[in-house]
């Protein structure tokens, strides 16, 4: 059972997700921002996806991905906003990786997590440390 840490700071959001993705028989680890998302990736045990909201305070999820990639090489990630790619990109922030965008439905999150975490060529693993100082 593949373990997922679900990450957003919009609580109601988090809260779906989870359910979602509990209910598709993944194990799910919550967070509310990057430094919680830190901690709960500190302590033991696999985590096989991050699905991360890009735009939140403090820590965003492009950064927090580039710093859960040097404490987990070979974790997958997915990205989910309310914003698109070029949006974002245009902010500052790039998303490596598969993004959704909010809102999304129930089969559409379930069907992405599944070819993320099955199909090598959707997902990047969060760059690491050394792709980060390139």
């Amino acid at each position: 059972m593949p373990t997922i840490l679900v990450v957003d700071d919009d609580a109601w959001v988090r809260l779906l997700t989870r359910d979602v993705l509990a209910g598709e028989g993944y194990r799910v680890l919550e967070a509310a921002d990057g430094p919680d998302a830190m901690r709960v990736a500190e302590r033991p045990g696999p985590i096989h996806l991050l699905l991360t909201d890009v735009v939140m305070p403090g820590m965003n999820g492009c950064e927090l991905a580039a710093r859960l990639g040097g404490m987990r090489p070979d974790l997958k990630v997915m990205f989910m906003s309310a914003y698109d790619r070029d949006f974002l990109v245009a902010r500052g922030l790039s998303p490596v990786g598969p993004l959704i965008t909010k809102p999304f439905t129930v089969e559409y999150l379930a069907r992405r997590v599944r070819m993320v975490l099955t199909d090598r060529t959707s997902a990047t693993p969060a760059p690491s440390s050394a792709a980060r100082a390139r």
